[in-house]
């Protein structure tokens, strides 16, 4: 048996050169075509990768400044300062200098509650008043206590007393 001699006719030739013409045109337009689709996911990576880039940068400086804001908040739930304030010291008749000396003295007193934290504090705000309701004061030889009015636990302890005598 033998194969017929197709390569001779021109008909045929010109379909075998089509087809590897067509052929090769085909493999050209595929490598463009997959060219730019590499070129793009390529390009679409690169910013990608410096939008994560960008992110994590962003993210480093956010944790820092939480960490900063974290840390101003601890400073910022201790008692800093202590203040007491006398209100009826004029109905005694007591000088300023006196009014000083036992405000300074019940602010010895409760120092100790300096740099603690606030939930601390709250929770011994009743130790705190009896040492202070507790403590007796001697000016110009008459003896006085102090009754707690209003005491505002927050980054100042606010402390505001009423002064009688004993």
């Amino acid at each position: 048996m033998r194969i017929p001699p197709y390569y001779r006719n021109p008909v045929w030739q010109r379909f075998f050169a089509g087809m590897a013409i067509g052929g090769m045109i085909s493999w050209f337009i595929f490598l463009y075509i997959f060219g730019e689709w590499h070129e793009k996911y390529s390009k679409e990576i690169k910013t990608q990768k410096e939008e994560i880039a960008d992110l994590k940068n962003d993210i480093k400086i956010w944790q820092e400044d939480f960490k900063e804001l974290n840390k101003q908040n601890r400073q910022l739930l201790t008692v800093q300062d202590i203040k007491v304030k006398i209100l009826n010291s004029d109905k005694y008749k007591l000088d300023s200098f006196s009014v000083f000396e036992i405000e300074d003295e019940l602010k010895e007193d409760i120092k100790l509650m300096k740099a603690k934290d606030i939930e601390t504090v709250y929770k011994s705000s009743d130790l705190i008043k009896k040492m202070i309701e507790n403590k007796v004061f001697r000016i110009n030889e008459k003896r006085y206590r102090v009754e707690v009015k209003q005491m505002v636990i927050y980054t100042t302890l606010s402390i505001k007393v009423n002064i009688m005598l004993d």
